[in-house]
């Protein structure tokens, strides 16, 4: 009689129970761990420094050590700072919340516009033209100081508020992040059903189309708003009058000035610390959109 005996099963693999994860080995836990520590001190500890050097007077910025606090000036450092030559430092805040405001909504607003076309709409073109946007992303700011200054001299707009708004509404990254985003959170069934409807393009926009966008523009509002605030080339181009300079080239003006005037560093500082506030305010007050986004991206 011949042995026939039955093919063996291959081993079930055990299934992980609903709270169990697969880990990373520790030597990976480990690298990832020191680089987000050594990213978030690279980053945290000028902020710190800042934070420190604004509660101190001239002497102990130059005396005392630079990551703790010594005698408490802060109160006089501020005033100091906001009566400096007649309170110019509140003009040059109200001036970059401007720039920063207004250049910010219309980049926002135009990114919007161009990324739910190139993502929705099909066009002759349309790749060609999405590869001149991804080109723009690449180009250097200071590459286009010089032909942006002699287009806005041709328009008569040096020294004004127009100077540095109008090239602020420009935003390749924008556009593209929309357009992203816009390809993926869209559904075209909506579209179609909003159209047999009788709605047209304009109020679909408008009335569907922002309010699932909404996670996208407040990225891209957010790292316009902060582009525009820390710009300084521009403004120190297009800008001649000290009441329109924005905080940055302000404070440049008075850091220069610190060489001769030792005690301006302390006010500089202190200007520093306060050009912060505005930043850190916008990132607190938006963290609840991105919340939502990724939240109705789980969903889905």
């Amino acid at each position: 009689m011949t042995d026939v005996t039955a093919p063996r099963r291959p081993p079930v693999p055990r299934r992980r129970g609903p709270g169990r994860q697969s880990r990373a080995p520790l030597s990976t836990r480990v690298i990832l761990t020191s680089t987000i520590v050594a990213l978030t001190a690279y980053f945290l500890i000028p902020v710190a420094w800042m934070l420190f050097a604004s509660t101190k007077s001239t002497d102990d910025i130059n005396r005392s050590f630079g990551f703790w606090f010594a005698r408490i000036d802060l109160w006089q450092n501020l005033q100091d700072l906001f009566a400096f030559r007649d309170g110019v430092f509140v003009r040059w805040v109200v001036n970059s919340l401007i720039y920063s405001g207004c250049g910010a909504l219309g980049a926002t607003f135009l990114a919007a516009l161009c990324g739910f076309a190139l993502a929705k709409y099909r066009f002759r073109g349309r790749n060609v033209l999405m590869g001149a946007i991804l080109g723009g992303v690449l180009i250097p700011g200071t590459v286009l100081a010089l032909p942006t200054y002699l287009l806005l001299n041709s328009m008569g707009l040096i020294n004004t508020y127009w100077a540095v708004i109008l090239p602020s509404l420009s935003s390749a990254f924008g556009v593209f992040l929309v357009r992203i985003y816009a390809a993926a959170a869209v559904p075209d069934e909506i579209l179609e059903s909003a159209r047999i409807d009788g709605a047209g393009d304009i109020r679909i926009f408008f009335t569907i189309v922002l309010r699932i966008l909404v996670p996208s523009l407040v990225t891209v509002y957010l790292f316009a708003f902060i582009s525009i605030w820390n710009n300084f080339l521009l403004p120190l181009i297009v800008l001649n009058d000290e009441t329109l300079w924005p905080v940055t080239l302000g404070l440049y003006s008075w850091q220069l000035n610190a060489m001769s005037e030792p005690d301006m560093v302390r006010i500089v500082v202190t200007g520093s610390m306060v050009g912060t506030i505005p930043l850190i305010i916008l990132f607190l007050s938006l963290q609840k959109y991105w919340r939502s986004g990724i939240t109705t991206g789980a969903i889905k």
